[in-house]
């Protein structure tokens, strides 16, 4: 595969960009800001998302006609507006591409994974997921960095690790699309607690708590919707959630971390220009939890703060006094 798109360009999308570029492929990207295809055509980089950081020139547009029949799409929309975006790309696609899904979250209104949405808007595409523990950032700069691939046929795995791969980011197939989308999903719900955990200033210890907790959460749901368990003790599942609860360099934890100084969730939103996923999909994940009978609830606490029904005390308090239990998924 040589002509790659990349739809979306944020700061993952650029950066996932930029490493198929240095990797020599052919990349093409559809930014939805005018003057952010403008820059990354000029080599000027990406100010919006991704300041400071040099890139290599590439070919962008604000026409996502520039993504007509490439080998293979990045996708990098977030979750919440992936299905628009689909149904206008789909009339450029080619039988049989492949969609490497790279944004991570839950469709609110229908509960549906983004697998789920590429099967209903772009038949004639074929869903693969591209997760891990990867700041845009580091993924940028050319930092060594590993991640999940997941595609039900192998021999396309590979095809994509080679296309997409470098010897600082290094792709590992896996044919667990669910596990790979549940784990990325999961994570940013997680980020949120663990940011509170730290706003709050109550320790390192309850932070692992919750970090071994919040694993379990993300286990059980992955595993009653299909997923194979070991895919969540990898790179897409224990792997992400261990970078994206640990450094407010995540857009959740950093969220969180507010929330928990007393800041109000609109005010914080206000001030950001890139997406916080798991904002969007706490309620989402909260719904799909109950619809698959598993208990979340650390993520259940982290949708009841966010929807205004407890206080960040209040849920803290809730969950400090469960019931004590016999440990395990």
């Amino acid at each position: 595969m040589q002509t790659i798109g990349v739809l979306g360009a944020g700061a993952w999308g650029t950066a996932l960009a930029a490493t198929a570029t240095k990797a020599g492929r052919d990349v093409r990207v559809w930014a939805l800001e005018a003057e952010v295809a403008e820059a990354l055509s000029a080599g000027k980089g990406n100010p919006v998302f991704l300041p400071d950081i040099e890139l290599p020139k590439m070919q962008a547009s604000s026409d996502m006609s520039i993504l007509a029949d490439c080998e293979a799409i990045l996708s990098v929309v977030p979750a919440q507006h992936a299905r628009a975006c689909f149904n206008q790309l789909n009339q450029y696609l080619t039988p049989g591409v492949p969609v490497l899904l790279c944004s991570k979250g839950i469709e609110k209104n229908t509960l549906s994974l983004m697998t789920d949405v590429v099967h209903e808007t772009m038949p004639k595409a074929t869903p693969a997921v591209l997760s891990g523990p990867s700041f845009a950032a580091d993924v940028a700069r050319g930092l060594p960095t590993a991640v999940t691939l997941a595609c039900a046929d192998e021999k396309l795995g590979q095809t994509l690790m080679k296309a997409i791969g470098r010897s600082a980011f290094r792709p590992y197939w896996s044919n667990d699309l669910i596990g790979a989308e549940i784990g990325g999903a999961v994570k940013n719900v997680l980020a949120i607690a663990c940011g509170i955990v730290e706003g709050l200033e109550l320790g390192k210890s309850a932070h692992a708590a919750l970090i071994s907790r919040g694993f379990a959460e993300m286990t059980r749901l992955a595993v009653a919707m299909g997923a194979q368990q070991q895919t969540l003790a990898g790179l897409c599942g224990l792997g992400d959630l261990v970078l994206t609860c640990s450094s407010p360099q995540s857009r959740n934890m950093s969220f969180g971390m507010a929330l928990g100084q007393g800041r109000s969730a609109q005010d914080i939103l206000a001030e950001r220009n890139s997406v916080t996923e798991g904002v969007a999909t706490a309620p989402a994940l909260t719904e799909l939890a109950a619809r698959e009978g598993v208990a979340m609830p650390i993520c259940q606490a982290v949708h009841e703060i966010l929807a205004g029904q407890k206080n960040v005390d209040e849920a803290m308090t809730a969950l400090l006094n469960r019931p004590f239990k016999h440990e395990g998924f």
